[in-house]
Protein backbone atom coordinates (compact mmCIF):
# COMPACT_ATOMS: atom_id res chain seq x y z
CA UNK A 1 0.00 0.00 0.00
CA UNK A 2 1.45 3.09 -0.64
CA UNK A 3 1.56 6.22 1.38
CA UNK A 4 -1.07 8.08 -0.80
CA UNK A 5 -3.42 5.33 0.11
CA UNK A 6 -3.00 5.99 3.95
CA UNK A 7 -3.55 9.50 3.87
CA UNK A 8 -6.46 11.05 4.46
CA UNK A 9 -8.44 12.77 1.70
CA UNK A 10 -7.93 16.71 1.72
CA UNK A 11 -8.99 19.37 0.10
CA UNK A 12 -9.71 19.10 -3.99
CA UNK A 13 -9.65 15.33 -3.33
CA UNK A 14 -12.69 15.31 -1.13
CA UNK A 15 -14.40 17.03 -4.02
CA UNK A 16 -15.43 13.04 -5.36
CA UNK A 17 -18.63 11.88 -6.63
CA UNK A 18 -19.52 8.21 -5.48
CA UNK A 19 -20.06 5.31 -8.43
CA UNK A 20 -23.01 4.81 -10.13
CA UNK A 21 -24.62 7.57 -8.29
CA UNK A 22 -25.45 10.57 -11.13
CA UNK A 23 -25.61 14.39 -10.74
CA UNK A 24 -28.17 15.47 -12.84
CA UNK A 25 -28.23 19.52 -14.48
CA UNK A 26 -31.66 20.83 -15.23
CA UNK A 27 -32.65 19.46 -18.56
CA UNK A 28 -32.32 16.10 -17.40
CA UNK A 29 -34.10 16.98 -14.11
CA UNK A 30 -36.99 18.31 -16.14
CA UNK A 31 -37.02 15.65 -18.71
CA UNK A 32 -37.49 13.12 -15.85
CA UNK A 33 -39.92 15.15 -14.49
CA UNK A 34 -41.97 15.74 -18.03
CA UNK A 35 -41.54 11.81 -18.17
CA UNK A 36 -43.03 11.04 -14.80
CA UNK A 37 -45.73 13.44 -15.62
CA UNK A 38 -46.80 11.97 -18.70
CA UNK A 39 -46.71 8.37 -17.56
CA UNK A 40 -48.48 8.61 -14.32
CA UNK A 41 -51.25 10.67 -16.66
CA UNK A 42 -51.72 7.17 -18.25
CA UNK A 43 -51.71 5.28 -15.00
CA UNK A 44 -54.14 7.60 -13.70
CA UNK A 45 -56.67 7.63 -16.77
CA UNK A 46 -56.86 3.80 -16.43
CA UNK A 47 -57.73 3.93 -12.70
CA UNK A 48 -54.39 3.76 -10.54
CA UNK A 49 -54.08 5.35 -7.39
CA UNK A 50 -51.42 7.00 -6.17
CA UNK A 51 -49.30 5.80 -3.27
CA UNK A 52 -45.92 6.55 -1.79
CA UNK A 53 -43.84 4.94 0.71
CA UNK A 54 -40.19 5.29 2.48
CA UNK A 55 -37.00 4.92 1.16
CA UNK A 56 -35.78 2.52 3.87
CA UNK A 57 -37.22 -1.05 4.73
CA UNK A 58 -36.20 -3.19 7.18
CA UNK A 59 -34.22 -5.75 5.21
CA UNK A 60 -35.83 -8.71 6.69
CA UNK A 61 -39.23 -7.57 4.99
CA UNK A 62 -36.94 -7.58 1.38
CA UNK A 63 -36.32 -11.15 2.14
CA UNK A 64 -34.86 -13.58 -0.58
CA UNK A 65 -36.47 -11.44 -3.28
CA UNK A 66 -33.22 -9.21 -3.19
CA UNK A 67 -32.33 -8.34 -6.85
CA UNK A 68 -28.73 -9.26 -6.71
CA UNK A 69 -27.78 -11.66 -4.08
CA UNK A 70 -24.44 -12.36 -5.72
CA UNK A 71 -22.52 -9.30 -4.54
CA UNK A 72 -21.96 -7.34 -1.41
CA UNK A 73 -24.64 -6.01 0.81
CA UNK A 74 -26.91 -8.51 -0.51
CA UNK A 75 -27.52 -6.49 -3.45
CA UNK A 76 -28.65 -3.20 -1.25
CA UNK A 77 -27.49 -0.71 0.83
CA UNK A 78 -28.10 -1.19 4.15
CA UNK A 79 -27.52 0.42 7.43
CA UNK A 80 -28.43 -0.48 11.36
CA UNK A 81 -30.44 1.91 13.14
CA UNK A 82 -30.41 2.77 16.99
CA UNK A 83 -31.95 -0.88 18.07
CA UNK A 84 -30.15 -2.74 15.66
CA UNK A 85 -31.95 -3.67 13.17
CA UNK A 86 -31.42 -3.82 9.86
CA UNK A 87 -33.19 -0.95 7.06
CA UNK A 88 -32.16 -0.84 3.40
CA UNK A 89 -33.05 1.66 0.64
CA UNK A 90 -35.36 0.49 -1.25
CA UNK A 91 -34.35 -1.60 -4.51
CA UNK A 92 -38.07 -1.43 -6.60
CA UNK A 93 -40.88 0.18 -5.65
CA UNK A 94 -42.64 -3.42 -5.74
CA UNK A 95 -41.20 -5.04 -2.43
CA UNK A 96 -42.52 -2.19 -0.29
CA UNK A 97 -45.99 -2.08 -1.97
CA UNK A 98 -46.13 -5.90 -1.16
CA UNK A 99 -44.95 -4.66 2.82
CA UNK A 100 -47.88 -2.34 2.18
CA UNK A 101 -50.59 -4.57 1.34
CA UNK A 102 -50.05 -7.15 4.21
CA UNK A 103 -49.39 -4.64 6.70
CA UNK A 104 -52.72 -3.16 5.70
CA UNK A 105 -54.81 -6.62 5.78
CA UNK A 106 -58.61 -6.85 5.21
CA UNK A 107 -58.60 -3.05 5.57
CA UNK A 108 -57.49 -2.40 1.83
CA UNK A 109 -59.94 -3.37 -0.45
CA UNK A 110 -59.09 -5.53 -3.68
CA UNK A 111 -59.07 -5.34 -6.02
CA UNK A 112 -55.45 -2.54 -5.24
CA UNK A 113 -54.56 -0.41 -7.97
CA UNK A 114 -51.83 1.66 -6.74
CA UNK A 115 -49.54 3.99 -9.12
CA UNK A 116 -46.05 5.78 -7.77
CA UNK A 117 -42.66 7.03 -8.79
CA UNK A 118 -39.54 7.56 -7.31
CA UNK A 119 -35.77 6.90 -6.92
CA UNK A 120 -34.99 3.30 -5.85
CA UNK A 121 -31.25 1.84 -5.18
CA UNK A 122 -29.23 -0.77 -6.09
CA UNK A 123 -25.54 -2.04 -4.83
CA UNK A 124 -24.65 -3.41 -8.00
CA UNK A 125 -21.25 -2.64 -9.74
CA UNK A 126 -21.98 0.65 -12.30
CA UNK A 127 -21.09 0.84 -15.68
CA UNK A 128 -22.10 2.77 -18.62
CA UNK A 129 -26.23 3.27 -18.29
CA UNK A 130 -26.02 1.18 -15.41
CA UNK A 131 -26.63 3.63 -12.31
CA UNK A 132 -26.80 2.35 -8.35
CA UNK A 133 -29.30 5.36 -7.69
CA UNK A 134 -32.39 5.79 -10.48
CA UNK A 135 -36.10 6.71 -10.77
CA UNK A 136 -39.09 3.92 -12.00
CA UNK A 137 -42.60 4.35 -12.09
CA UNK A 138 -44.34 1.88 -11.47
CA UNK A 139 -48.80 0.55 -11.53
CA UNK A 140 -49.71 -2.47 -9.84
CA UNK A 141 -52.81 -4.19 -9.45
CA UNK A 142 -52.99 -6.16 -5.82
CA UNK A 143 -56.03 -9.04 -5.34
CA UNK A 144 -56.83 -9.57 -9.49
CA UNK A 145 -56.36 -13.13 -11.02
CA UNK A 146 -56.31 -14.05 -14.57
CA UNK A 147 -54.64 -12.96 -17.11
CA UNK A 148 -56.77 -10.01 -17.85
CA UNK A 149 -55.05 -7.99 -15.46
CA UNK A 150 -51.84 -8.87 -17.00
CA UNK A 151 -53.28 -7.87 -20.42
CA UNK A 152 -54.17 -5.24 -19.22
CA UNK A 153 -50.98 -3.75 -18.01
CA UNK A 154 -48.76 -4.57 -20.85
CA UNK A 155 -51.42 -2.88 -22.95
CA UNK A 156 -51.64 0.41 -20.28
CA UNK A 157 -47.48 0.19 -20.94
CA UNK A 158 -47.92 0.07 -24.69
CA UNK A 159 -49.69 3.53 -24.11
CA UNK A 160 -47.33 4.57 -21.75
CA UNK A 161 -44.48 4.26 -24.19
CA UNK A 162 -46.44 6.24 -26.82
CA UNK A 163 -47.32 8.91 -24.31
CA UNK A 164 -43.89 9.62 -24.00
CA UNK A 165 -43.39 9.94 -27.84
CA UNK A 166 -42.36 6.57 -28.90
CA UNK A 167 -43.93 5.81 -32.28
CA UNK A 168 -45.20 2.53 -33.91
CA UNK A 169 -41.78 0.76 -34.94
CA UNK A 170 -39.40 2.58 -32.13
CA UNK A 171 -40.34 0.14 -29.50
CA UNK A 172 -41.94 -2.89 -28.52
CA UNK A 173 -43.42 -4.99 -25.56
CA UNK A 174 -42.14 -8.32 -25.19
CA UNK A 175 -44.10 -10.89 -23.40
CA UNK A 176 -43.17 -14.29 -22.29
CA UNK A 177 -44.29 -16.70 -19.08
CA UNK A 178 -42.40 -18.18 -16.64
CA UNK A 179 -44.44 -21.73 -16.54
CA UNK A 180 -42.90 -21.86 -20.04
CA UNK A 181 -39.46 -20.98 -18.36
CA UNK A 182 -39.97 -23.44 -15.84
CA UNK A 183 -41.22 -26.24 -18.25
CA UNK A 184 -37.83 -25.98 -20.46
CA UNK A 185 -35.83 -25.45 -17.22
CA UNK A 186 -37.60 -29.00 -15.88
CA UNK A 187 -36.20 -30.06 -19.64
CA UNK A 188 -32.57 -29.31 -19.74
CA UNK A 189 -32.81 -31.16 -15.41
CA UNK A 190 -31.74 -27.96 -14.14
CA UNK A 191 -33.16 -29.16 -10.36
CA UNK A 192 -31.20 -26.57 -8.17
CA UNK A 193 -32.79 -23.18 -7.64
CA UNK A 194 -28.87 -21.63 -8.10
CA UNK A 195 -28.97 -23.20 -11.36
CA UNK A 196 -32.24 -22.51 -12.45
CA UNK A 197 -31.46 -18.57 -11.46
CA UNK A 198 -28.03 -18.51 -13.36
CA UNK A 199 -30.02 -19.68 -16.72
CA UNK A 200 -32.62 -17.02 -16.31
CA UNK A 201 -30.08 -14.40 -15.64
CA UNK A 202 -27.73 -15.33 -18.67
CA UNK A 203 -31.19 -15.39 -20.81
CA UNK A 204 -31.66 -11.77 -19.45
CA UNK A 205 -28.86 -10.78 -21.26
CA UNK A 206 -30.00 -12.18 -24.72
CA UNK A 207 -29.99 -8.46 -26.25
CA UNK A 208 -26.96 -7.08 -24.73
CA UNK A 209 -24.71 -10.62 -25.26
CA UNK A 210 -26.05 -12.09 -28.12
CA UNK A 211 -26.23 -15.75 -28.58
CA UNK A 212 -22.72 -16.42 -28.02
CA UNK A 213 -22.13 -14.93 -25.26
CA UNK A 214 -25.46 -16.32 -23.58
CA UNK A 215 -24.16 -19.97 -24.62
CA UNK A 216 -21.04 -19.24 -22.67
CA UNK A 217 -23.30 -17.78 -19.25
CA UNK A 218 -25.22 -21.16 -20.33
CA UNK A 219 -22.17 -23.28 -19.78
CA UNK A 220 -19.04 -22.88 -17.83
CA UNK A 221 -19.30 -19.39 -17.42
CA UNK A 222 -18.30 -15.47 -19.17
CA UNK A 223 -14.84 -13.22 -19.45
CA UNK A 224 -16.08 -9.84 -20.09
CA UNK A 225 -13.83 -6.90 -21.81
CA UNK A 226 -12.84 -5.75 -18.18
CA UNK A 227 -11.64 -8.91 -16.90
CA UNK A 228 -14.30 -9.64 -14.92
CA UNK A 229 -15.18 -13.52 -14.89
CA UNK A 230 -18.78 -14.88 -14.51
CA UNK A 231 -19.49 -18.44 -13.33
CA UNK A 232 -21.75 -20.23 -15.62
CA UNK A 233 -24.82 -22.51 -15.28
CA UNK A 234 -22.99 -25.29 -16.17
CA UNK A 235 -25.05 -27.27 -18.58
CA UNK A 236 -24.18 -29.72 -21.06
CA UNK A 237 -23.79 -28.38 -25.18
CA UNK A 238 -26.82 -30.38 -26.07
CA UNK A 239 -29.10 -28.47 -23.07
CA UNK A 240 -27.39 -25.28 -24.16
CA UNK A 241 -28.82 -25.52 -27.39
CA UNK A 242 -31.83 -26.70 -26.41
CA UNK A 243 -32.35 -23.44 -24.05
CA UNK A 244 -31.12 -21.07 -26.95
CA UNK A 245 -33.40 -22.81 -29.42
CA UNK A 246 -36.31 -22.38 -26.96
CA UNK A 247 -35.33 -18.43 -26.15
CA UNK A 248 -35.29 -17.95 -30.32
CA UNK A 249 -38.14 -19.34 -31.07
CA UNK A 250 -39.87 -15.99 -31.71
CA UNK A 251 -41.63 -14.89 -34.85
CA UNK A 252 -43.27 -12.16 -36.92
CA UNK A 253 -46.77 -12.79 -35.20
CA UNK A 254 -48.29 -13.24 -32.11
CA UNK A 255 -50.07 -16.33 -33.37
CA UNK A 256 -46.97 -17.66 -35.40
CA UNK A 257 -44.80 -17.59 -32.20
CA UNK A 258 -47.77 -19.46 -30.28
CA UNK A 259 -47.40 -22.03 -33.24
CA UNK A 260 -44.01 -22.46 -32.58
CA UNK A 261 -43.99 -22.71 -28.76
CA UNK A 262 -46.36 -25.42 -29.32
CA UNK A 263 -43.97 -27.23 -31.12
CA UNK A 264 -40.80 -26.52 -28.80
CA UNK A 265 -42.68 -27.24 -25.18
CA UNK A 266 -42.71 -30.62 -26.17
CA UNK A 267 -44.34 -33.26 -22.95
CA UNK A 268 -43.78 -30.67 -19.67
CA UNK A 269 -47.19 -30.08 -18.60
CA UNK A 270 -45.42 -26.98 -16.69
CA UNK A 271 -44.76 -25.45 -20.19
CA UNK A 272 -48.35 -26.43 -21.93
CA UNK A 273 -50.05 -23.98 -18.91
CA UNK A 274 -47.63 -21.49 -19.74
CA UNK A 275 -48.26 -21.72 -23.46
CA UNK A 276 -52.18 -21.41 -21.99
CA UNK A 277 -51.25 -18.11 -20.14
CA UNK A 278 -49.72 -16.55 -23.24
CA UNK A 279 -52.95 -17.98 -25.54
CA UNK A 280 -55.07 -16.23 -23.15
CA UNK A 281 -53.35 -13.30 -22.92
CA UNK A 282 -52.97 -13.06 -26.73
CA UNK A 283 -56.70 -12.80 -26.97
CA UNK A 284 -57.19 -10.44 -24.01
CA UNK A 285 -54.70 -8.13 -25.92
CA UNK A 286 -56.50 -7.91 -29.28
CA UNK A 287 -59.86 -7.07 -26.73
CA UNK A 288 -57.95 -3.92 -25.47
CA UNK A 289 -56.51 -2.67 -28.80
CA UNK A 290 -52.66 -3.54 -28.34
CA UNK A 291 -51.26 -3.89 -31.98
CA UNK A 292 -48.93 -6.26 -32.97
CA UNK A 293 -46.34 -3.55 -33.74
CA UNK A 294 -46.44 -2.56 -29.87
CA UNK A 295 -46.41 -5.76 -28.25
CA UNK A 296 -44.92 -9.20 -29.69
CA UNK A 297 -44.76 -12.40 -27.67
CA UNK A 298 -40.94 -13.26 -27.08
CA UNK A 299 -39.59 -16.67 -25.79
CA UNK A 300 -36.42 -15.05 -24.82
CA UNK A 301 -37.70 -12.64 -21.83
CA UNK A 302 -36.73 -13.55 -18.62
CA UNK A 303 -36.42 -10.39 -16.34
CA UNK A 304 -33.72 -10.56 -13.70
CA UNK A 305 -35.69 -10.61 -10.11
CA UNK A 306 -36.68 -13.77 -9.43
CA UNK A 307 -39.93 -12.99 -7.26
CA UNK A 308 -41.94 -13.37 -10.51
CA UNK A 309 -44.09 -16.43 -10.84
CA UNK A 310 -46.17 -16.24 -14.46
CA UNK A 311 -46.49 -13.57 -17.18
CA UNK A 312 -43.19 -11.08 -17.59
CA UNK A 313 -42.88 -8.18 -20.11
CA UNK A 314 -40.22 -6.24 -20.63
CA UNK A 315 -40.60 -2.94 -22.90
CA UNK A 316 -37.61 -2.32 -25.00
CA UNK A 317 -36.63 0.88 -27.43
CA UNK A 318 -35.65 0.00 -30.82
CA UNK A 319 -34.36 3.44 -32.03
CA UNK A 320 -30.40 3.29 -32.49
CA UNK A 321 -27.85 5.63 -31.94
CA UNK A 322 -24.25 5.90 -33.06
CA UNK A 323 -21.27 6.76 -30.44
CA UNK A 324 -18.05 8.70 -31.23
CA UNK A 325 -16.60 5.79 -32.52
CA UNK A 326 -19.12 4.98 -35.25
CA UNK A 327 -20.63 2.12 -33.63
CA UNK A 328 -24.34 1.45 -33.88
CA UNK A 329 -26.83 0.23 -30.97
CA UNK A 330 -29.82 0.05 -29.43
CA UNK A 331 -30.64 1.92 -26.45
CA UNK A 332 -32.24 -1.36 -25.19
CA UNK A 333 -34.93 -2.36 -22.39
CA UNK A 334 -36.53 0.89 -20.73
CA UNK A 335 -39.02 -0.93 -18.49
CA UNK A 336 -40.97 -4.21 -17.70
CA UNK A 337 -42.78 -6.12 -15.06
CA UNK A 338 -44.96 -9.61 -14.44
CA UNK A 339 -46.94 -11.66 -12.13
CA UNK A 340 -45.73 -11.95 -8.54
CA UNK A 341 -48.59 -13.87 -6.77
CA UNK A 342 -45.96 -14.95 -4.16
CA UNK A 343 -44.35 -12.13 -2.88
CA UNK A 344 -47.29 -10.76 -0.14
CA UNK A 345 -47.45 -14.32 1.11
CA UNK A 346 -43.73 -13.39 2.00
CA UNK A 347 -45.74 -11.81 5.25
CA UNK A 348 -48.91 -13.11 5.14
CA UNK A 349 -48.74 -16.91 4.09
CA UNK A 350 -51.17 -15.90 2.25
CA UNK A 351 -51.48 -16.03 -1.95
CA UNK A 352 -52.52 -13.10 -3.15
CA UNK A 353 -52.25 -12.08 -6.90
CA UNK A 354 -50.31 -9.12 -8.13
CA UNK A 355 -49.43 -8.26 -10.93
CA UNK A 356 -47.80 -4.53 -12.15
CA UNK A 357 -45.35 -2.79 -14.53
CA UNK A 358 -42.37 -0.23 -14.66
CA UNK A 359 -41.23 2.32 -16.78
CA UNK A 360 -36.65 2.96 -16.20
CA UNK A 361 -37.66 6.98 -15.92
CA UNK A 362 -34.02 7.81 -15.35
CA UNK A 363 -32.86 5.48 -18.35
CA UNK A 364 -35.45 6.55 -20.46
CA UNK A 365 -34.78 10.19 -20.00
CA UNK A 366 -31.06 9.09 -20.46
CA UNK A 367 -31.73 7.79 -24.00
CA UNK A 368 -34.14 10.60 -25.22
CA UNK A 369 -31.20 12.98 -24.45
CA UNK A 370 -28.76 10.35 -26.32
CA UNK A 371 -31.43 11.09 -29.20
CA UNK A 372 -31.69 14.61 -28.72
CA UNK A 373 -34.79 14.20 -28.05
CA UNK A 374 -34.93 16.44 -24.47
CA UNK A 375 -37.16 19.55 -24.43
CA UNK A 376 -34.74 22.95 -25.20
CA UNK A 377 -34.88 24.89 -21.75
CA UNK A 378 -34.43 28.60 -21.89
CA UNK A 379 -32.80 30.19 -19.10
CA UNK A 380 -33.97 33.39 -17.36
CA UNK A 381 -34.37 36.78 -18.89
CA UNK A 382 -31.08 38.52 -17.24
CA UNK A 383 -31.51 42.28 -16.08
CA UNK A 384 -28.04 43.53 -16.22
CA UNK A 385 -27.03 45.21 -13.61
CA UNK A 386 -25.79 48.73 -15.46
CA UNK A 387 -26.32 51.64 -12.77
CA UNK A 388 -23.60 51.95 -10.32
CA UNK A 389 -25.28 54.34 -8.17
CA UNK A 390 -28.43 52.77 -7.79
CA UNK A 391 -28.06 49.15 -8.71
CA UNK A 392 -31.57 48.08 -6.53
CA UNK A 393 -33.26 49.11 -10.33
CA UNK A 394 -32.16 46.01 -11.59
CA UNK A 395 -33.87 43.99 -8.78
CA UNK A 396 -37.01 46.86 -9.49
CA UNK A 397 -37.00 45.22 -12.96
CA UNK A 398 -36.44 41.86 -12.56
CA UNK A 399 -39.18 41.65 -9.79
CA UNK A 400 -41.75 43.68 -12.23
CA UNK A 401 -41.25 41.17 -15.14
CA UNK A 402 -41.25 37.71 -12.87
CA UNK A 403 -44.96 39.51 -11.28
CA UNK A 404 -45.65 39.32 -15.20
CA UNK A 405 -45.28 35.63 -15.70
CA UNK A 406 -41.92 35.66 -16.62
CA UNK A 407 -38.86 33.86 -15.59
CA UNK A 408 -36.33 36.25 -14.81
CA UNK A 409 -33.30 37.24 -12.72
CA UNK A 410 -31.01 40.21 -11.82
CA UNK A 411 -27.21 40.35 -12.56
CA UNK A 412 -25.47 39.73 -9.12
CA UNK A 413 -22.16 41.76 -9.19
CA UNK A 414 -20.40 44.77 -10.23
CA UNK A 415 -19.01 43.48 -13.71
CA UNK A 416 -19.13 45.29 -16.69
CA UNK A 417 -21.20 45.00 -20.00
CA UNK A 418 -19.27 42.33 -21.49
CA UNK A 419 -19.06 39.78 -18.58
CA UNK A 420 -22.47 40.64 -17.73
CA UNK A 421 -23.69 39.45 -21.29
CA UNK A 422 -21.33 36.55 -21.42
CA UNK A 423 -23.06 35.31 -18.46
CA UNK A 424 -26.22 35.65 -20.45
CA UNK A 425 -25.19 33.56 -22.73
CA UNK A 426 -24.30 30.77 -20.54
CA UNK A 427 -27.65 30.58 -18.92
CA UNK A 428 -29.15 30.57 -21.84
CA UNK A 429 -31.43 34.16 -21.88
CA UNK A 430 -33.44 34.98 -24.44
CA UNK A 431 -33.09 38.26 -23.85
CA UNK A 432 -31.50 40.74 -21.86
CA UNK A 433 -32.85 44.02 -20.43
CA UNK A 434 -30.80 47.47 -19.60
CA UNK A 435 -31.46 49.91 -17.71
CA UNK A 436 -28.44 52.47 -17.26
CA UNK A 437 -28.43 56.54 -16.62
CA UNK A 438 -29.43 57.09 -19.87
CA UNK A 439 -32.60 55.11 -20.18
CA UNK A 440 -33.47 56.08 -16.39
CA UNK A 441 -33.66 59.42 -17.44
CA UNK A 442 -35.81 58.98 -20.93
CA UNK A 443 -37.71 56.40 -18.90
CA UNK A 444 -37.55 53.79 -20.92
CA UNK A 445 -35.34 50.30 -21.05
CA UNK A 446 -33.13 48.67 -23.78
CA UNK A 447 -33.82 45.23 -24.77
CA UNK A 448 -31.77 42.54 -26.68
CA UNK A 449 -33.32 40.01 -28.57
CA UNK A 450 -30.14 37.54 -27.87
CA UNK A 451 -31.26 35.17 -30.59
CA UNK A 452 -32.32 37.75 -33.31
CA UNK A 453 -29.14 39.53 -32.80
CA UNK A 454 -27.50 36.77 -32.64
CA UNK A 455 -28.51 35.87 -36.41
CA UNK A 456 -28.29 39.66 -37.56
CA UNK A 457 -24.60 39.53 -36.52
CA UNK A 458 -23.97 36.69 -38.51
CA UNK A 459 -24.17 39.33 -41.37
CA UNK A 460 -22.33 41.97 -40.11
CA UNK A 461 -18.87 42.33 -41.53
CA UNK A 462 -17.05 44.65 -39.15
CA UNK A 463 -17.43 45.98 -35.31
CA UNK A 464 -17.74 49.53 -36.43
CA UNK A 465 -20.51 48.06 -38.42
CA UNK A 466 -21.96 46.13 -35.61
CA UNK A 467 -21.82 49.02 -33.27
CA UNK A 468 -23.80 50.96 -35.84
CA UNK A 469 -26.70 48.64 -36.22
CA UNK A 470 -26.79 47.00 -32.85
CA UNK A 471 -28.35 43.84 -33.90
CA UNK A 472 -31.44 43.07 -32.28
CA UNK A 473 -31.66 45.26 -29.83
CA UNK A 474 -34.96 47.46 -28.99
CA UNK A 475 -35.56 50.49 -26.95
CA UNK A 476 -39.12 51.01 -25.40
CA UNK A 477 -40.57 53.11 -22.75
CA UNK A 478 -40.42 51.34 -19.15
CA UNK A 479 -44.32 50.96 -19.75
CA UNK A 480 -44.17 48.47 -22.61
CA UNK A 481 -41.50 46.69 -21.39
CA UNK A 482 -43.13 43.40 -19.73
CA UNK A 483 -44.97 43.27 -23.64
CA UNK A 484 -41.96 43.88 -25.60
CA UNK A 485 -40.09 40.90 -23.29
CA UNK A 486 -43.06 38.19 -23.26
CA UNK A 487 -43.16 39.01 -27.57
CA UNK A 488 -39.07 37.76 -27.42
CA UNK A 489 -39.87 35.18 -25.14
CA UNK A 490 -42.83 33.34 -26.66
CA UNK A 491 -41.17 33.85 -30.53
CA UNK A 492 -38.11 31.82 -29.25
CA UNK A 493 -40.42 29.30 -27.45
Amino acid sequence: MSDKDTQPLAGKDLARKPRGFPDKRETLIHAQAELVEKVTAVYRQWGFEALETSAFEYADALGKFLPDDDRPNAGVFAIQDDDDQWMSLRYDLTAPLARFVAEAGQTLGRPFRRYAAGPVWRNEKPGPGRFREFWQCDADTIGAPGFHADAEMIAMGAEAMRAVGMETGEFILRVNTRRLLNGVLDGVGANSARTRLAILRALDKLDRLGSAGVADLLGKGRLDESGDFTKGAGLGDAEVNAVLAFAEAGATTRAETLANLSKAVGNSEEGKAGLTELEAIAIALEALGAPESDVAIDPSVVRGLEYYTGPVYEAELLREVTDDDGKTYRIGSIGGGGRYDDLVARFTGETVPATGFSVGISRLAAALAILGETTKLDGPVVVLNLDKENPSVALQVATELRRAGLRAEAYMGASGMRPQMKYADRRGAPAVVMVGGDELAKGTVTIKDLEMGALKAKAIQSNEEYREARPGQIEVPRAEMVEAVRRIVEAQG
